[in-house]
């Protein structure tokens, strides 16, 4: 079992930046994918980023390449995104999982475990 916690959420102007963060428990932190996944109002959950256990494989989104960056920290158990050059269309709440799965990671249905997410609202 997996408890994934986000953090790093709020409310900034475009153009700003955030950085989110997501703790894992548990000792198995290293032995899972992880990713981030977005979900603005009356919109369905899509992907934004993932990364590999070890960290060296990202894949990213078109709409957020070279403005987003994830990266990971294993010994602190925790997975971050930062995000630059933000706009007014990347307002959502955004969730981070944690996948177990060797498929395609892309796809919400891959992740084992969420977070309960962390809104992020960025105004014009």
């Amino acid at each position: 079992q997996v408890q994934l916690v986000e953090s790093g959420g709020g409310l900034v102007q475009a153009g700003g930046s955030l950085r989110l963060s997501c703790a894992a428990s548990g000792r198995t932190f290293s032995t899972y994918a992880m990713g981030w996944f977005r979900q603005a109002p009356g919109k369905e959950r899509e992907f934004v980023s993932r990364i590999s256990r070890s960290g060296d494989v990202r894949y990213y989104a078109d709409s957020v390449k070279g403005r987003f960056t994830i990266s990971r920290d294993n010994a602190k158990n925790t997975v971050y995104l930062q995000m630059n050059s933000l706009k007014p269309e990347d307002t959502a709440v955004y969730y981070c999982a944690a996948s177990g799965s060797y498929g395609d990671l892309r796809q919400h249905r891959a992740y084992d475990y969420w977070g309960q997410g962390t809104q992020v609202t960025v105004s014009s």
